[in-house]
């Protein structure tokens, strides 16, 4: 399925302007207060805890340098996206007026542990490391793929292969660990090691590769997918994506806040919104009807 061709341009010319300039999520936090149509569901409402609904604005962060899962639109503060529409339904459901912040990846979890944010919707996929400090709910499936330049890349199909190779990652994401836990077993083997090149977000990741300061790029398999194809012809995926694994909203430890969110995760599945906004970005893989809560500690 694909997005309408208006839609697709401006998507396109949004994300080749963040690509080419390297602008998007910095330490400066960017707000944007969202209002969706999705009706209130009274049910859900009466499980989001008092603390929660007394606050007033639920704080939503998202390094919006991912695109098209969150990523910033073209009048350069408004974030948007597969998660910031999803994080606007899940609210409406709720009965909760939600303020979607741009932040670097690294700092969400941290935030949520000391109450800056009250939720992180970024991609974040559901680790066991993470459930030790953060509650998820599941809401999506995806890989890890690689992308090279077009002209002149290099041939990597799997981990093993990126021995001997310059590789771009964001701070924080599995896709940092995956290619240092390589680092070690290409040195372990007698092989020439990985060489882990560590950018603040994903627009500094592209601009690596498509500079040369890296000869491979990592990312999620559906933002790999989209950097390539708004590239126009610079960048060619490479290899399979592996390690397909759940993404999860990202929750306070034991606030109370996992079981409403879940019920309205399953709502919008099973109202069609879900896959609407799937589709409106251009997702074609990756969706999930089993979502559950992992983590929870209450």
């Amino acid at each position: 399925m694909r997005i309408s061709v208006a839609r697709l341009g401006w998507a396109a010319g949004a994300l080749a302007a963040v690509l080419i300039t390297g602008c998007g999520s910095s330490s400066t936090t960017t707000t944007t207060s969202t209002t969706t149509t999705t009706p209130k569901i009274a049910s859900i409402a009466a499980e989001v805890p008092a603390a929660v609904k007394s606050k007033g604005t639920y704080i939503v962060a998202a390094d919006a340098t991912y695109a098209p899962n969150e990523f910033i639109a073209g009048n350069g503060h408004t974030v948007v996206g597969m998660d910031a529409d999803l994080v606007k339904a899940l609210g409406a459901l709720m009965g909760l007026k939600i303020s979607i912040v741009n932040a670097t990846f690294d700092s969400i979890i941290p935030g949520i542990q000391a109450g800056k944010y009250d939720m992180g919707a970024s991609s974040f996929t559901d680790t066991k490391a993470r459930q030790k400090v953060v509650d998820f709910v599941t809401y999506f499936s995806a890989g890890t793929s690689f992308y090279t330049k077009a002209q002149g890349g290099t041939s990597v199909s799997t981990l093993a292969s990126l021995c001997g190779r310059a590789v771009a990652v964001e701070a924080g994401t599995t896709e940092q660990s995956d290619a240092t836990g390589q680092k070690a077993k290409c040195k372990a083997g007698g092989k020439p090691a990985v060489t882990v090149l560590v950018y603040e977000n994903q627009n500094e990741v592209n601009l690596a590769v498509q500079s040369g300061r890296a000869q491979v790029g990592m990312a999620d398999s559906p933002v790999a997918a989209y950097a390539v194809k708004q590239s126009h012809g610079l960048l060619k995926l490479v290899g399979q994506p592996y390690g397909t694994a759940p993404y999860g909203l990202a929750l306070p430890k034991g606030n109370g806040m996992a079981k409403p969110v879940l019920a309205a995760v399953k709502a919008l599945m099973a109202n069609g919104t879900y896959l609407k906004i799937l589709t409106k970005w251009g997702i074609q893989a990756g969706a999930i009807t089993n979502p559950t809560i992992n983590g929870a500690t209450s």
